[in-house]
């Protein structure tokens, strides 16, 4: 489970910080100073801290300065909070290597976005460190216990232990549903619910994710031909996600061409969503696959584009359908200068592309209105909807 470490001296502040974040099923530790709050972070080494700028004795920075300068400590990602809004104290905190930095009074889907935003992103680097140095790296007792439980799964073929769910894509000027990406979630019996990044890039270093991804596509596949038989026209397309380990697999397009042709589905109803550092792995192999991918009809996306591991200028060599402009810069992108101007510049682009474009995270209206002025195409995030079962998605229909 995802630990949170929460410094902050006001105790009202605080609790509801708490509050908030056992609901969303984080695990929790707190600290009314920032001495507490350091000595929890080297004992604990939680997985993100979220600390108040101004406290007696260490403040925000004293705290933030002092963490970044130990190893154990320098790399977990760190979130200000405070009443100041002056540009002056947000470069010192960025300066000193804070990661985001919030403005109080923030909702709680603004505070959910930032956290999501940068565990996301921290398990991108770990997910890079893993595979260049699975090799040195010793396992904690937490990560062994979950790959014994995980390999058990995958060896008795237990996959009724994981669950998808769906998050609506919709029209932004139309309101209807358009897309649902599909997400994975496992419930352990003896572990509870794991946190799909945990498991998922777990799989991937212990090369079991390919038996997990089959299976995802086998379902997948099966519920769209349910939803193909019972509900006509089916207003949307499904977006699955793929690791590099299937994109990159020998049978990859084999396999998907047999689920098409076995659920009898029109192939336009599955949408590929690739992350950016899978196609840049290998720029003319992804290319090459995508190419025969849309030879069958499949709809290809981009996924989280913007985080940096490609360009602009590699938009137009990509034959892909959609692009989805990450959450990172969609958060507060309608006060964001920085962030507004990369968008506008990203949906004309994609556009002049001929792309639909795709704004992920959306969590607040502001947001929304802004994308809505600069004609983005489509939507999803807290603000319409959370992952859904099958059940309930229909209600979307």
């Amino acid at each position: 489970m995802t630990k949170i470490l929460v410094i902050e001296d006001e105790e009202l502040v605080r609790e509801n910080l708490l509050d908030l974040l056992e609901a969303e099923d984080f695990d929790t530790l707190s600290a009314a100073n920032g001495r507490i709050g350091l000595n929890l972070a080297f004992s604990e080494i939680p997985d993100l801290i979220l600390c108040d700028m101004m406290m007696p004795e260490i403040d925000g920075y004293g705290v933030l300065t002092t963490l970044r300068q130990d190893p154990l400590t320098a790399t977990i990602p760190f979130i200000f909070l405070t009443a100041k809004s002056a540009k002056a104290d947000f470069r010192q905190g960025m300066d000193l290597g804070a990661d985001d930095y919030l403005t109080k009074p923030f909702t709680r889907a603004e505070l959910l976005s930032a956290i999501v935003n940068r565990l996301e992103k921290q398990a991108a680097l770990k997910k890079h460190f893993l595979s260049t140095q699975a090799a040195t790296m010793v396992s904690s007792p937490k990560m062994q216990l979950l790959e014994l439980h995980l390999q058990r799964v995958i060896k008795q073929n237990k996959f009724q232990e994981f669950d998808l769910y769906y998050q609506p894509i919709v029209d932004i000027a139309s309101g209807k549903i358009i897309a649902a990406e599909s997400l994975l979630r496992w419930q352990s019996p003896e572990l509870g619910s794991v946190p799909p990044l945990e498991f998922m890039q777990l799989a991937e270093s212990q090369g079991l994710i390919l038996s997990i991804e089959q299976w995802v596509l086998t379902s997948i596949c099966e519920q769209i031909k349910k939803w193909q038989d019972n509900i006509d026209p089916l207003p949307l397309t499904m977006n699955v996600n793929v690791s590099g380990s299937l994109f990159y697999s020998p049978g990859f397009i084999e396999d998907i061409a047999a689920l098409l042709i076995k659920n009898k589905l029109a192939p336009e109803r599955v949408e590929i969503e690739l992350n950016e550092s899978i196609i840049m792995q290998n720029l003319n192999n992804a290319i090459a696959i995508m190419h025969k991918l849309r030879s069958l009809g499949v709809k290809i996306a981009v996924d989280d584009f913007g985080i940096g591991y490609s360009s602009l200028t590699n938009l137009k060599e990509l034959p892909i359908n959609t692009l989805k402009i990450g959450r990172y810069y969609i958060h507060n992108v309608d006060v964001n200068y920085e962030k507004s101007a990369l968008t506008k510049a990203v949906i004309q682009m994609a556009h002049n592309l001929d792309f639909q474009v795709i704004a992920e995270g959306i969590d607040t209206e502001a947001e929304l209105d802004f994308l809505r002025q600069n004609n983005c195409d489509a939507m999803q995030g807290f603000l319409l909807s959370r992952p859904l079962p099958a059940a309930e998605l229909e209600n979307f229909f």
